[in-house]
């Protein structure tokens, strides 16, 4: 039996009882593969003492030695030859080198079946025509940034009929258009269409604002929602925290509170998390997460904040089944959660405290 297909098939998308033995099955075979195929990573657990020819049982996930993403920026791990990863990813490239995730033919097919799963289950699925305001990037040749890829990924859940973006391609740069985003709105505002908008969300608040100045308010039409990712670390002088920021969407742009949808991705670990009706990161079946200690790398138990620890079998083509962030997050049991959904669920509070770090939701920021 193939675990990981199996797993990425697997029909309840938050069931972990159901799933673990499941994923551990997958995660011991993803570790043998990596240690057989890639001589860095074979080195990586052979210095942390780890076994990578025994079976991992699901309360030893944890025992996987994590690799940190800072890591990555100055080592490139690989599983399999360049010229298989069909589709390459980057980060930012803000503090060291850009991190490129490559993923060949079958993990893609495992990932569009766990995409599709996950947004029928948020209802985020619609064949209903939708014009798209993306708060980011314009797709252009001279940027392979993950969020590019995301965020017109993100157009395909509603049929869409148009797209506009906040950051317009120049050529070989960006340029803002937050005030012709806030013009076409008005326009949309009149219509009976649905309206998606989607991106950062320090880019909606400069879109409210402005709508503010205006002493105005809009009012999307119905099935219209708001997708948001990109981080919660505004570059401005005042924070807004999102219960603040989704009054205002619901105020300024007459879009209720349970039609709004935050995202959390990293490109060194492509498993999406979607927040429930309370504003949770649920962890799917596809995943496990663990909060770790920055000085001992001790795990954590539930509602201490430590360094984000994302653990997936998902790639095959690069050794990052278990990667370190530089997020600070808390990890809660599910049912603190009230929304009825018994996965935990994570807080992602920040950014380690390290010089240099940046996301490419920080560099958009700089335009504004």
């Amino acid at each position: 039996m193939d675990a990981r297909l199996e797993l990425f098939k697997y029909p309840k998308v938050y069931d972990h009882p159901g799933s673990d033995e499941l994923f551990a099955e997958a995660m011991s075979a993803a570790v043998m593969y990596h240690s057989r195929h890639c001589p860095e990573y074979a080195q990586i657990l052979e210095l942390a003492g780890f076994d990578a020819e025994r079976s991992i049982s699901i309360v030893e996930i944890d025992t996987i030695p994590p690799i940190p993403t800072l890591f990555l920026k100055q080592h490139e791990l690989n599983s399999m030859p360049v010229d298989k990863m069909i589709l390459r990813s980057t980060t930012s490239g803000t503090s060291g080198r850009p991190v490129s995730v490559g993923m060949d033919k079958a993990c893609l097919r495992l990932g569009a079946n766990m995409l599709l799963r996950i947004v029928r289950h948020h209802e985020l699925l619609s064949f209903r025509p939708t014009r798209h305001v993306i708060l980011g990037y314009q797709p252009s040749s001279h940027n392979h940034m993950g969020a590019v890829r995301t965020a017109y990924g993100s157009t395909w859940l509603a049929l869409p009929i148009s797209r506009a973006y906040a950051l317009r391609d120049t050529g070989d740069g960006y340029e803002l258009n937050i005030a012709a985003l806030l013009g076409l709105l008005e326009r949309y505002s009149q219509s009976k269409t649905a309206v998606r908008i989607s991106g950062f969300p320090t880019f909606l608040l400069e879109l409210i604002r402005q709508i503010q100045a205006k002493g105005t308010s809009l009012k999307m039409p119905p099935h219209s929602k708001v997708l948001l990712g990109g981080g919660w670390k505004l570059a401005t002088a005042e924070s807004v925290d999102k219960g603040t920021l989704y009054r205002l969407v619901e105020t300024c742009l007459g879009i209720q509170e349970k039609d709004i949808v935050a995202l959390f991705g990293v490109v060194e670990h492509p498993i999406p998390y979607f927040s429930c009706p309370r504003h949770h990161f649920h962890v799917p079946v596809y995943s496990r997460v663990l909060i770790r200690d920055p000085l001992t790398l001790r795990v954590l138990p539930f509602g201490e904040p430590g360094l984000l620890n994302l653990i997936s079998p998902f790639l095959y083509s690069m050794p990052l089944v278990s990667i370190m962030t530089d997020d600070v997050a808390t990890l809660y049991p599910g049912a603190s959660c009230g929304c009825g959904n018994e996965a935990p669920w994570f807080e992602v509070l920040g950014r380690a405290g390290l010089k240099g770090i940046q996301t490419c939701s920080l560099k958009a920021e700089e335009l504004l």
